[in-house]
């Protein structure tokens, strides 16, 4: 009975972070339209570089509605897994700016809890936004759609949330141990798996040199299968070569992260870096 009762406690205080995080939002709504905004006015600026390849080199030479959706699936994924990412990686910055990290990482809470609190919201806020930013592009682009799977390119993103999860969770210790510059440390992270993991462009274009670091990063992997299955409309048997190395991924990067968070947890709190800035 105690241990159902645990399970429950840590259950509601993960379920606390969640709505700790959407009330953040619901706080600072006028910022998140602004986010929103510009997440549109990006996508449909990459967008319509497809349609403008076509305009410079002639129709016969490119596919510019071909091109477009090769694009927009490029800026939707990553704009997916790059958000959560950043809200996991900010769940340092948070605390630090509304002044409650020390009675966070004091509170008689599992990490594991924290984080997955923190990871929940994380992937609903992205799915959230992405599903705005596809309508506006439907709409906007009359793309077609009906031979897409998107069962499968959700089944895709999921499985590639995890390690991003993973990943972000080992980032997070950067801002963890350098209060004044970790959150911008944690840039040069993402800014390195988006030049190699094929976001606008085929990683075959690349050197070989960042041919092989493609193969480490997990976006390089969700970006085959959701293009192939909204673009080629794969089955779930075919997404499977793209879907276990990030699954893969994501059941050795959560444990690790953990385990590197608490390492850096430890120090932080024995060097008293657990201040509030800002």
């Amino acid at each position: 009975m105690s241990t159902l009762n645990t399970a429950v406690h840590q259950m509601r205080a993960s379920y606390a972070f969640m709505e700790r995080n959407a009330n953040l939002v619901r706080r600072y709504w006028s910022w998140e339209i602004v986010w929103l905004c510009y997440s549109i006015a990006n996508a449909l600026s990459v967008a319509y570089i497809g349609l403008g390849t076509e305009a410079l080199t002639g129709a016969s030479a490119v596919d510019g509605r071909y091109m477009v959706l090769y694009l927009i699936v490029g800026t939707l994924v990553w704009h997916y897994l790059s958000v959560i990412f950043y809200w996991i990686t900010d769940v340092i910055s948070i605390e630090r700016w509304e002044g409650t990290i020390e009675y966070t990482l004091m509170a008689p809470i599992h990490r594991l809890t924290h984080m997955a609190g923190q990871t929940l919201f994380a992937v609903l806020y992205s799915m959230l936004f992405n599903t705005v930013i596809l309508i506006v592009a439907v709409l906007l682009f009359d793309i077609d759609l009906s031979r897409a799977n998107l069962a499968g390119g959700a089944a895709v993103l999921l499985a590639g949330s995890l390690s991003f999860i993973g990943v972000g969770i080992m980032a997070s210790v950067l801002p963890l141990l350098f209060p004044e510059r970790g959150s911008q440390m944690t840039h040069v992270i993402i800014a390195l798996m988006l030049l190699v993991s094929g976001v606008y462009y085929p990683i075959t274009v690349l050197p070989p040199l960042l041919q092989r670091l493609a193969v480490l990063s997990p976006a390089t992997y969700v970006l085959t299968g959701v293009r192939a299955a909204l673009l080629e409309g794969a089955s779930l048997r075919q997404l499977w070569p793209s879907m276990w190395p990030v699954l893969l991924m994501g059941l050795v990067a959560i444990p690790a992260g953990l385990k590197v968070f608490n390492l850096a947890e430890r120090y932080a709190k024995r060097t008293g870096k657990l201040h509030r800035n800002g």
